[in-house]
Formats: C-alpha cells, structure tokens, sequence
C-alpha cells in the first residue's frame, strides 16, 4: 500500500469546491457514523450490511487494518461527503478481483465526486494487482449506472428480488464489472493516464 499511502491526503477540485481525499482509518469513525446514518436507507440496500451500525463499522475498519478492504473518505469542510472502497478477498478463487463499494451524500452529488471516487477506486485496483473490478447496485440507482457506464463498466449480471428494504419490498440488484489493467493500459497507451 505504499503508493497509496504517498497518494493521500490530497485536495482534489469538483464543481465549485474542493474535496480532501484520504484513506480511511479508525480515527473516522464517529464521521463515518454520522455520514452513513445521513444516507436514505435505499441508498445502502446495494452493500451487503448496514453500515450504519457501529458493529459493521467496526468490522469494515478490521478488515481495512486486515489489507482486506482499502477505502478512501471524502471531507468537504471537515464533514465525510463520499467514501468508496475496495473489497478484496485474498483467500477466495477470485482474489484478483475487487468489489467497488461508493456512498456519495445527497447535497455532495452531481459535482463528479462518484466519478473521481470511482477513478480513485481504479488506481487502488491497480496498486493491488488486481485485475477486474465489480459493483453493484439497485436499478432505480440510475445516475451511478450512467456514470460506471461512462467510465467503462459493463452490464453482466442482475439479480432479481436480491434485497429487501426496511418496509420488505424486495429490489433487483444490478452487477456491472470492468477489466482493470486492460482500461488502465488503454488509457497509459494514449497518455491519458494521469487523467485517473
């Protein structure tokens, strides 16, 4: 995680504000609390547990101790607006593959901090060796589709009836996935890269 750890913190510039990207660590996590139970419960049904629960925080800051998850906050003003993070698991058959996990808050949306913390989420997949990435997410989730889409993802599975809400409707759940060194490679070709 060495050039990671010489990647942030950085200050990146959005529409009209600058954002801090750091890595995730202990010391977030009363922000990170207080940042998850801002989000619409709909907004969490695409993680595999509720993060708003201290418990799972506290598992998802082992497991980033651990190097089995590498995750990065975004503060606007001192207050957590964004994290995203990447799901690794070392022992399975799919170790060169990371799930994709991003939260945006509301009023930080539609500034193009998705699309830098899923560029960011690249450079992470790259510096972990690993080759492919996946996401997931609702089918109403429809401007994150758009962006992943834009960014390269493709469509390869849907789950239907996959999560319930707290009401028990059930929601499909969209699985997109993107080659990470042949994207990467693409744009290093071209010159490009420094645009991730």
């Amino acid at each position: 995680m060495s050039e990671l750890t010489g990647r942030y913190p950085r200050d990146v510039e959005l529409a009209n504000e600058t954002v801090e990207l750091s890595l995730l660590s202990e010391a977030d996590r009363e922000d990170l609390l207080a940042f998850a139970r801002s989000l619409p419960a709909h907004d969490l049904l695409f993680l595999s547990r509720d993060i708003r629960e201290p418990k799972v925080q506290g598992a998802w800051l082992r497991q980033i101790e651990a190097g089995e998850i590498v995750s990065i906050v975004a503060r606007a003003e001192g207050k957590i607006v964004g994290t995203t993070a990447v799901v690794i698991d070392r022992l399975s058959f799919s170790a060169h593959v990371g799930e994709l996990r991003i939260l945006v808050a509301g009023g930080a949306r539609h500034k193009g901090l998705g699309r830098k913390l899923i560029q960011e989420a690249f450079m992470v997949g790259v510096d972990q060796g690993l080759e492919k990435l996946t996401a997931r997410m609702t089918l109403d989730q429809d401007a994150a589709i758009a962006v992943f889409e834009e960014l390269g993802f493709i469509r390869e599975a849907m789950f239907r009836d996959h999560v319930k809400d707290a009401e028990g409707k059930k929601h499909d759940v969209l699985v997109m996935s993107q080659d990470v060194e042949a994207f990467y490679g693409q744009k290093r070709l071209y010159g490009l890269d420094e645009a991730l």
